[in-house]
């Protein structure tokens, strides 16, 4: 079994952030393991707080992990300071870590800041060149480019701005487009379009992070970066289809619902 390590905040309701990569992980047959950058307050309806924490316990965490167990894969998701992210790539290159994927979360879906404004200049000097693949969706695209992102065209741009400032692989996801789901998946020679199906649900709480873990979990396991992307995009899709109807809001995917299905078990 392959070991694959997230570095992300928690998440109070279990939906996203090292939550949700820890069962994503679970669910496709890796074990995974947890650096803890920042703590929540949130819930299906919003996020309401958050604690860093500091940079030396950060650091900590890491060494802790390197030294004691192999890791086959890194995912990178809610990294909000400065000091954190240069915490985190000292850590990084230090260990030589291998099919880096960087999740580039900036902003929640009820609008809370999960990165600071000041912070974006250094995840694009520091993290986005460790990257073996980056997953922004359209508003982070945005961020990060300073371009307008609205279309496939757009997205192409931008895939290709974000390869240049060092990615090996650049997902731009695009969820946010108003009809069909297509993802740009670009590797510095060529556009490959991932189309899916837009499913109609309010509950898609957690879908980035858990497609970005589904990523690194597929690539510990050996598959190329386009059959991990492509088999992660299945897995999320699966998980959204059968999303859990959870709390007063946006409530979390189903993480688990192709294994509760094979067990018997009711899995909505």
């Amino acid at each position: 079994m392959k070991h694959v390590l997230t570095i992300a905040g928690s998440d109070t309701c279990g939906g996203a952030g090292i939550q949700a990569d820890i069962k994503t992980f679970s669910a496709l047959g890796t074990y995974g393991m947890s650096v803890i950058t920042a703590v929540t307050v949130q819930n299906t309806q919003g996020v309401f707080g958050c604690q860093d924490i500091t940079p030396d316990i950060i650091k900590a965490q890491i060494d802790a992990i390197f030294t004691d167990i192999e890791v086959s894969a890194v995912k990178i998701g809610m990294v909000s300071q400065i000091e954190t992210i240069k915490a985190i790539s000292e850590k990084l290159r230090q260990y030589t870590v291998k099919n880096l994927v960087l999740d580039p979360v900036m902003i929640s879906k009820s609008g809370f800041d999960l990165m600071k404004a000041e912070a974006k200049e250094t995840l694009i000097k520091e993290l986005i060149p460790l990257a073996y693949i980056i997953t922004p969706n359209l508003p982070e695209a945005e961020v990060i480019t300073g371009i307008s992102v609205k279309n496939l065209n757009d997205m192409e741009k931008a895939a290709k701005i974000i390869y240049d400032m060092g990615a090996k692989n650049v997902l731009i996801k695009g969820g946010h487009m108003e009809n069909e789901a297509t993802d740009i998946l670009f590797d510095g020679e060529k556009y490959t379009y991932l189309k899916g199906e837009r499913i109609h649900t309010k509950n898609t709480h957690g879908t980035g992070c858990t497609l970005s873990s589904a990523i690194a979990a597929n690539l510990a396991k050996g598959e190329t970066v386009k059959q991990a992307v492509q088999n992660a995009k299945e897995y999320i899709t699966d998980a959204i289809a059968h999303s859990l109807d959870i709390g007063k809001g946006v409530g979390p995917t189903n993480h688990f619902y192709a294994l509760y299905q094979k067990a018997g078990m009711e899995a909505e």
